[in-house]
């Protein structure tokens, strides 16, 4: 029952990050936690474990997500390579922060976060692109804040670099596939983080390698490439609107529920 809900977590996972560029983390997340607490894992580190397998699977979403962009043509490999110097330190520092907030506190900034999202998402608040792309220390100065916050809360950052793009006058669809390759380095450096952080922790359940879960990386990972491919092909043809209310009213209701 379990590989079921994840392969189709990993289904769901891939078309959102191919779709708006979000990575899949800040739906795999809430729904990991529910499923490892269903399955009795211990509370202290069940969060941190969803955390980190999260990021373990988007490393494979984003490759798929990644190649399909770019067959389009659409990555700023330019930007990409400035902010990949900052994601690799924030990455960092953000499963370390992660990993000394306590499971419950961590679950309620994740439900603090995925509802400003669906606010987001739901009214399609954005900054206007008032800006032009910033210089080197500028895009790897966003690329630390990017990365740190994504580490804490397990996604792939596209909730924060396609605002972020956009802001600075680069066009949607090349800031959903610019976003797409940065998720890349932000989930391998910060999965890596999350294995070391908890590699001597006791209270892991079996087929743990440090704070990610293996099975489900595996089942989510399965589906998830596959998918992504499908969902960078709707961005490119589809005006996602509606989808993004709908996805929108599911992370209101799991954050709401995080937080109660």
């Amino acid at each position: 029952m379990e590989l079921l809900l994840y392969l189709l977590l990993g289904a769901a996972a891939g078309v959102l990050a191919g779709l708006f560029g979000v990575g899949g983390g800040i739906i795999i997340v809430p729904v990991l936690v529910l499923s490892f607490a269903a399955q009795g894992f211990d509370p202290t580190v069940l969060t941190h474990l969803a955390v980190g397998t999260s990021l373990a699977t988007i490393v494979f979403t984003s490759i798929n997500s990644v190649l399909e962009h770019q067959r389009k043509g659409a990555v700023r490999w330019p930007i990409f390579a400035w902010m990949c110097l900052g994601i690799l330190l924030g990455a960092g520092l953000g499963a370390a922060t992660a990993s000394a907030i306590k499971g419950e506190m961590l679950q309620k900034i994740i439900g603090v976060f995925a509802i400003i999202i669906a606010v987001q998402m739901a009214f399609e608040l954005k900054p206007k692109a008032s800006r032009g792309v910033p210089g080197k220390p500028g895009l790897t100065l966003a690329g630390v804040v990017i990365g740190w916050a994504s580490a804490i809360f397990g996604i792939g950052g596209g909730s924060l670099t396609v605002p972020f793009l956009t802001w600075r006058s680069v066009p949607m669809q090349q800031a959903v596939a610019t976003s797409s390759a940065c998720g890349l380095p932000i989930a391998l450096a910060s999965a890596l983080a999350f294995i070391w952080l908890g590699w001597d922790k006791a209270d892991l359940p079996q087929w743990s390698l440090g704070f990610v879960y293996l099975p489900a990386m595996a089942g989510i990972a399965t589906t998830s490439m596959f998918f992504a491919r499908f969902g960078a092909r709707l961005a490119h043809k589809l005006s996602p609107r509606l989808l993004k209310r709908l996805f929108a009213l599911l992370l209101f209701a799991v954050g709401l529920n995080f937080l109660i």
